[in-house]
């Protein structure tokens, strides 16, 4: 916002401060750009939070640990309200920006800074595990094979306890778990 002021036949041009002040706002993004959109927009020198946290994921036997979006499709960026959007609207990975009536909205500070604490927070705590209390569960090789279990709990982040329904009884089973899948 420009404060205009007339005085003496000359224009003195006065910056609003506020204006001026760096917010908040949310982009969304592409499907899985996420990373590539924070990339971009730093590239362009604008300051980004992507919000994230540990995930225990599987592929090919192998248990790993990978870092996702906490907010899949989301990146926060810090800009002043006089940014120009059309450049940040059109960098690869970013499909728009949030707002209303086609204006940017900015989003409340203690927002972020609360996710920051929070994120802080998780990375120093154990991540998240493979498998969840209760979730129905397929064992792929062994006796069991084929067979649909509900998990009970698990042993560290090699073994899962599973409740199994064998002859019109639930027993429990203590098995690896790199041969039980989600459903």
């Amino acid at each position: 916002m420009t404060i205009r002021e007339r005085n003496n036949d000359t224009d003195v041009t006065e910056t609003d401060p506020a204006s001026q002040q760096l917010r908040w706002y949310l982009l969304q993004c592409k499907p899985r750009e996420c990373f590539r959109a924070q990339d971009n927009l730093e590239r362009q020198a604008i300051d980004t939070y992507l919000p994230q946290h540990s995930v225990q994921r599987r592929r090919a036997r192998q248990v790993y640990w990978n870092k996702e979006p906490l907010f899949p499709h989301y990146v926060f960026i810090q800009a002043s309200p006089q940014t120009n959007w059309a450049t940040i609207r059109y960098t690869r990975g970013v499909t728009k920006v949030v707002g209303f009536d086609g204006k940017p909205t900015p989003v409340p500070d203690h927002i972020v800074i609360g996710l920051q604490k929070k994120c802080a927070e998780l990375a120093g705590l154990e991540p998240e595990p493979l498998f969840r209390a209760g979730e129905r569960v397929t064992i792929n090789e062994g006796c069991f094979r084929e067979l649909e279990a509900i998990v009970k709990c698990t042993h560290g982040e090699q073994r899962v306890v599973l409740l199994l329904d064998l002859l019109n009884r639930t027993q429990q089973v203590e098995l690896p778990a790199d041969i039980v899948s989600r459903r």
